[in-house]
């Protein structure tokens, strides 16, 4: 069921106050921030609390140089042997385009939900909702993922190994003590994610310059030797690195964390699209450092390559470190999942909340609630549910492998949709970013490369491989990023023709001039 949107939304923004607050007081900022929302047409009810260093943590904890770099590591050695390293820099500046074009839409439309409220701007409410259920569903799923791929690491906290019954049961517990500290509201959210953050970035930086300045086994001559990886795969050394990308795409993932906070951050046309490049530098470059470190001081990356050591990471710090080691690393990872999945799981829920509000979601009534703590209940209970519902896939573990694979995907095709929408609203109706943040003739330069890379991306992701695949793997898990993303734009479509949620829609929220209409010209940052 869809509800009416005038519930959430008001018409136009209502006069200043005569008692307003004047310019540079603690009060003027917030006050600022919640005339420009209603000047998009839109209420404050979520609580405006975070600062730039707040919403910087957002990012960082779902990028997660930990999580990242597990996701990739032992793919990347064992496809393209100690070369793998150089995707990750091709990956990053890439990703680094697609926050160039983002910054200047989240500084113009500070907006949680970011990708849905952007394209409807841009491209027009059928687009815009085909885009924000792409990216909701790929967001979902992904923490499932990560709840998934974390519950191993609690297990052997205890030196245990888990049935696939107690891994999903595991999972499970995560994925509700994450949802039951984002009820309590974006501040103790805060405070859970930056205290995991810190342990993990001081972890892996540290750990990351030890390896590389004290325990390195190897010379950097092994940056560049594909150990016969790509021949042991069965690929040539060009289909080697360009698995490596597809791949090592994932590890710079999860900037858009900081916009889906982004009504819940003071001055948030200036502070999200800052929070977005410090967030993503900063895990790229850790990224990068613990990538190099992990291999020059693994005792044997060939093992790697012949399949024996599924777990690089650890096997080269606990041969650095002795395995005393073993133990403390295992906690520093579990902090990183479920800091990650703390954040990613709030961002999902706050896309929810922006969809419901519009009415263009399923059970939009209920799903658009707010708690008296200022928290989206409404978008957490259903991101939590659905998150929840694929977790059975966990007792299977190529269903699990497949629901990976569509989750790179389904990220990479919204960011090529809105760098789209972008790119041909700048040639075709001339619009022109005028928020704080605007690149001028370069952003539109910036703009084409962003969907030049993610386009590439997708059909890198998307391409059929059975070297990314376990050995053995059904064809359903080789085929599982087309699968799975074409039948969740199916499920779309089928929402869109029955339900028609774009009649909800329109171009431009109450009260807001269409985008580069009269508007000055913005300064260029």
């Amino acid at each position: 069921m869809t509800e009416n949107p005038s519930r959430a939304r008001i018409s136009p923004a209502p006069p200043a106050s005569p008692a307003a607050p004047p310019a540079g007081s603690a009060a003027a900022a917030p006050a600022a921030d919640a005339d420009r929302l209603a000047a998009l047409g839109y209420r404050q009810e979520l609580r405006r609390s975070l600062g730039v260093l707040g919403n910087i943590s957002m990012g960082f904890a779902v990028v997660s140089p930990v999580v990242g770099l597990y996701a990739v590591s032992q793919v990347g050695l064992g496809v393209a042997g100690g070369a793998w390293v150089w995707a990750l820099p091709v990956c990053l500046l890439g990703q680094l385009l697609v926050v160039a074009v983002y910054s200047e839409l989240a500084s113009q439309w500070p907006l949680a939900g970011g990708a849905y409220q952007w394209s409807r701007r841009l491209a027009g409410p059928t687009f815009a909702w085909l885009t924000g259920w792409m990216w909701q569903f790929a967001v979902m799923f992904a923490n499932t993922t990560v709840a998934y791929l974390a519950s191993p690491w609690f297990f052997a906290l205890f030196g245990l190994t888990p049935t696939p019954v107690q891994l999903v049961l595991v999972s499970a517990a995560f994925m509700l003590f994450c949802a039951l500290v984002n009820a309590y509201g974006i501040n103790l959210l805060r405070w859970f994610v930056s205290l995991g953050i810190a342990a993990e970035a001081v972890a892996s930086v540290l750990v990351g310059f030890a390896l590389l300045l004290f325990f390195r086994a190897h010379g950097f001559g092994l940056l560049t030797d594909l150990l016969d990886a790509p021949a042991t795969a069965g690929v040539s050394t060009g289909g080697a690195f360009l698995a490596v990308v597809a791949v090592g795409g994932w590890a710079f993932i999860g900037f858009d964390a900081c916009v889906s906070t982004a009504e819940e951050t003071k001055d948030a046309g200036r502070q999200v699209p800052r929070a977005m490049w410090w967030a993503l530098l900063s895990v790229g470059a850790v990224v990068v450092l613990n990538a190099v470190s992990v291999e020059l001081a693994h005792p044997d990356p060939a093992a790697v390559v012949r399949g024996e050591d599924l777990d690089p990471v650890t096997t080269a710090v606990t041969a650095g470190f002795g395995d005393w080691a073993a133990k403390p690393f295992v906690v520093v990872v579990l902090i990183s999942f479920t800091a990650c999945l703390m954040a990613s799981q709030g961002g999902a829920a706050r896309g929810l909340y922006s969809l419901a509000r519009d009415g263009v979601f399923p059970f939009a009534a209920r799903v658009r609630k707010v708690n008296r703590h200022r928290a989206p209940i409404g978008g957490l209970v259903a991101a939590t549910l659905v998150s929840a519902a694929a977790l059975p896939l966990g007792l299977e573990s190529t269903a699990m492998g497949s629901l990976i694979t569509f989750g790179t995907a389904a990220t990479f095709l919204p960011f090529f949709l809105l760098c789209l929408a972008a790119l041909l609203a700048r040639l075709r109706t001339g619009w022109r970013p005028s928020g704080p943040v605007s690149y001028g003739r370069v952003g539109t330069v910036v703009n084409a490369l962003a969907v030049v890379w993610t386009g590439l991306e997708v059909v890198n992701i998307c391409w059929p491989r059975t070297v990314l695949a376990p050995p053995g793997a059904p064809w359903y898990q080789v085929w599982a990023a087309l699968l799975g993303t074409g039948l969740v734009t199916l499920a779309g479509l089928g929402y869109l023709l029955v339900r028609r949620p774009q009649r909800l829609m329109r171009d431009d929220a109450p009260g807001e001039r269409p985008a580069g209409a009269d508007e000055p010209a913005p300064a260029v940052h």
